[in-house]
């Protein structure tokens, strides 16, 4: 049975949606989902989920890492190299300037989202109304930027790579137009390559025409951070009814994956006091 998760590095051009859509006609199997899209521009980590490991997107770690490269002395309508260029400056920056401006990006902030994204306000996507030349406010959102660090800077260029470890729904785009706001010489984005997604990692993600659903589907147990806890035939039954168990190893609220045979996944569960309640039942 195909059940379990892919580790893909997107290529620079395809969308998730054209991932998925790939991935079904190369392995013949229709139940496939991304975790979370990458725009087409960005390359890197895309994790998939196979078969019922669909339904376990929600249970995952979602935080997330990149590389990416900013070219400093102009900003652009989309943030990034495909936009128009809306301002421009003949401002030189220092590796210093940079590594001072990124602190005000650490920890919580608020970030407001590129009008150029997929983001729906008022039952339409931002582009939409970007792309007709209306504006509309864009409510900023609360963020977590866990570490933003300078890794190399290019003077001659103006050009730096930034290692940024983030919350979910985090634009980097925004990060590259605001650092170049506070240096006062604008900046966009010119590359972006996700390297991490959860426990995702880019040296173990692999090329889709590399993919070989037998070797390289990942056990769901290796990315869920939560309980293992293994139960008997006898309850088997009670789980595929979604009626409880009794709970003596697992604290209260915390969730659990429940196993039986080999390894073999029967459930998600979560404790409350001394039962074990079934959320997700995969039997």
């Amino acid at each position: 049975m195909n059940f379990g998760f892919l580790n893909i590095y997107k290529p620079v051009g395809m969308t998730s949606h054209d991932v998925v859509a790939r991935l079904r006609k190369i392995t013949g199997i229709k139940q496939i989902g991304h975790t979370g899209t990458l725009d087409p521009f960005a390359e890197g980590v895309l994790p998939v989920c196979v078969g019922k490991a669909t339904r376990l997107i929600e249970f995952l770690n979602d935080d997330k890492e990149y590389l990416a490269t900013v070219q400093f002395g102009a900003s652009t309508t989309t943030y990034d190299r495909e936009g128009e260029v809306t301002f421009t400056s003949d401002m030189k920056v220092l590796s210093e300037d940079v590594i001072q401006a990124l602190k005000v990006f650490e920890g919580e902030i608020l970030q407001t989202p590129p009008m150029y994204s997929a983001i729906k306000v008022k039952g339409k996507k931002l582009y939409e109304y970007a792309r007709k030349g209306q504006s509309i406010e864009i409510a900023p959102r609360k963020v977590i930027i866990t570490n933003i660090e300078l890794k190399s800077f290019n003077s001659e260029q103006q050009q730096a790579e930034i290692l940024i470890k983030c919350s979910k729904g985090t634009y980097i785009r925004s990060i590259a137009h605001d650092l170049g706001e506070k240096l006062g010489c604008g900046a966009y984005l010119i590359k972006l390559v996700r390297t991490q997604a959860g426990k995702f990692r880019i040296e173990n993600s692999i090329p889709l025409d590399n993919i070989d659903i037998k070797n390289n589907l990942i056990n769901p147990l290796e990315m869920l951070d939560m309980s293992i806890l293994k139960v008997g035939e006898e309850n088997l039954v009670k789980i595929k009814n979604g009626q409880y168990l009794k709970n003596k190893n697992i604290k209260h609220g915390d969730l659990a994956v429940l196993v039986y045979n080999n390894n073999e996944i029967c459930a998600i569960a979560q404790a409350d006091d001394d039962k074990i309640k079934m959320k997700k039942v995969f039997l």
